[in-house]
């Protein structure tokens, strides 16, 4: 008991801010899930609804080499309070265009784009932000705990969503994220106190110089880097599976929007408990270890239930196949990198690995959907229906995301194989 109240006090600030944070993050999750459903009822189309995260995630990567510099300068607390103010102002411009009957998709495809650019600050500052406010002998713990949340994010986002939609509106999901943001807003504002990391004089510094710097560290430690590039080519094969996940249930034969949420809950349900364990378990005695074969139990599984499946609960137990390591992988990423990044880096080093790891996003994204509409979709309408693709994946709509589910589980399972023998990522055991 002794241990626990100790831990409680060393973590009270973080665990203020996580709780809180997480909730208003809760209901942006559901938002963004209501205007993907929204989107492609309205154009039917895989492409256009990738455009929705492309959109968010294209000045994300951009900018986001450049961000460090300035989230180094920047109080931490008001760039986290800017940033969510910035998006909760957009999300009420949505509802208003909502009630007004002049939502357009190309619209959302401009609050997104805003979006992401206010990210691009609001992400490193909270990343620091946490580092500041633990010490790091509970770095593992804290990873699992955000990881934790991400998690029953992903289970509550695709429940509480569907249930409003069905009995409300779009507008309801929207008022309950500004609620959200109400309530994250106040507790940042009046009960937590950031404090400011001790570092060099920077404040003259030019920001390309920062962003050289930043640069020169992940040059200089290829471990890391390295790191960084196998998790970019994961988030190519995962924003494609992205891309193509919501194209396939939402179209195939005995989907729907309710087969969707349940796969997106089995998802969170898997790495909900992955995140308990991560969260109580030891440190294990090698974590490159563990984010490698985290990633290729994931690439392995889910793709090929997701492929060869013909009901909800098999795409269910792909999921939860799919997911239940990922929280090792996030932990274990998060302490290595928090470690071994000086602090008064942190930001810098952070904005430049957003960059390189996930530029791969947004290409993925238009991708799964230029594939989903323009090649896999048709291959399969091509076939005859007594063929052998039929017969592997089935007919009609949605069997062409399948196929390319399919050829996913392929390539991310291959690619994960270069990076378990790559000597400099081992090298970061030392």
């Amino acid at each position: 008991m002794k241990t626990i109240q100790t831990t409680l006090k060393e973590l009270h600030t973080f665990l203020i801010l996580w709780m809180t944070q997480s909730f208003s993050a809760l209901g942006s999750s559901m938002t963004s899930f209501a205007l993907v459903v929204w989107s492609y009822q309205q154009q039917g189309s895989a492409l256009t609804t990738s455009l929705l995260s492309i959109c968010s995630y294209a000045p994300y990567v951009l900018l986001s080499v450049f961000a460090g510099a300035l989230s180094d300068r920047w109080d931490k607390k008001a760039t986290m309070l800017v940033s969510d103010t910035f998006a909760a102002l957009c999300t009420l411009t949505v509802l208003i265009l909502l009630q007004t009957g002049r939502l357009e998709i190309w619209f959302l495809y401009i609050i997104n784009a805003l979006n992401g650019l206010m990210n691009t600050v609001q992400q490193p500052a909270s990343d620091v932000a946490v580092s500041l406010l633990t010490p790091q002998k509970h770095y593992q713990k804290v990873s699992g705990l955000r990881s934790f949340s991400n998690s029953l994010i992903t289970i509550l986002t695709p429940v509480f969503a569907t249930a409003l939609l069905a009995y409300t509106s779009i507008q309801g999901v929207i008022l309950f994220d500004l609620g959200t943001f109400i309530v994250a807003f106040v507790t940042l504002f009046f009960f937590i106190r950031i404090p400011q990391p001790a570092r060099e004089d920077t404040h003259k510094e030019a920001p390309l110089r920062a962003v050289l710097e930043g640069l020169r560290y992940l040059k200089a430690n290829p471990g890391i880097l390295h790191l960084i590039l196998f998790l970019a080519v994961i988030n190519f094969t995962a924003s494609v599976f992205n891309a193509a996940l919501p194209a396939m249930m939402l179209s195939r034969q005995g989907a729907g929007e309710s087969a969707l949420a349940l796969v997106n809950t089995f998802s969170g349900l898997a790495t909900l408990a992955g995140s308990v364990l991560v969260s109580v378990m030891p440190p294990p005695q090698s974590r490159v270890r563990v984010i490698c074969n985290s990633l290729l139990l994931a690439m392995s599984t889910e793709n090929f239930f997701l492929a060869f499946g013909r009901s909800t609960p098999v795409w269910c137990f792909g999921a939860i196949l799919g997911w239940v390591c990922i929280p090792f992988m996030n932990a274990n990423m998060d302490v290595l990198f928090r470690t071994k990044i000086p602090i008064e880096m942190q930001g810098r080093v952070y904005s430049a690995r957003n960059t390189l790891q996930f530029f791969t996003i947004p290409v993925g994204y238009f991708c799964g959907g230029i594939l989903v509409d323009r090649v896999f979709e048709p291959f399969i309408a091509a076939q005859p229906p007594g063929g052998l693709w039929a017969m592997l994946l089935g007919s009609g709509k949605g069997s062409g995301a399948a196929l390319l589910f399919l050829v996913l589980g392929v390539i991310g399972t291959l690619s994960c194989l270069p990076f378990r023998w790559d000597r400099q990522i081992w090298a970061l055991e030392s």
